[in-house]
């Protein structure tokens, strides 16, 4: 309430308007290509690389739906969160995959 000249008084008041629900649906398909496309994402330890790449995608607060690729390429099929971008959710998984390969010693055969 505030007042106006001779002591008018003006009473404001102001509607509140509530928003139904609402609701995001937001896939996406993310490809991790290895540099040259050399084939070296080894059979042996490929399905634990895809596991961990899924566990990163969901640390990030976005859903893992399939994760799946061969000697040279992995393919994520993703649920994205609208508050996630798509940069710093490639930038994070990305750079905490390869350390992972690295941590662990993964190598391919193709190099042993």
């Amino acid at each position: 309430m505030r007042t106006v000249g001779s002591g008018h008084k003006i009473v404001q008041t102001f509607k509140t308007y509530h928003m139904a629900n609402t609701y995001h649906q937001i896939y996406l398909q993310a490809v991790f290509a290895v540099k040259y496309r050399n084939a070296v994402l080894h059979k042996s330890w490929r399905l634990k690389l895809q596991g961990v790449l899924g566990n990163l995608i969901n640390e990030t607060g976005c859903k893992a739906i399939i994760v799946n690729g061969v000697e040279d390429h992995v393919h994520c099929f993703l649920g994205l969160k609208p508050v996630v971008s798509v940069f710093e959710l490639m930038k994070t998984v990305k750079a905490k995959s390869s350390k992972y390969i690295n941590d662990h010693q993964l190598r391919s055969k193709h190099f042993e």
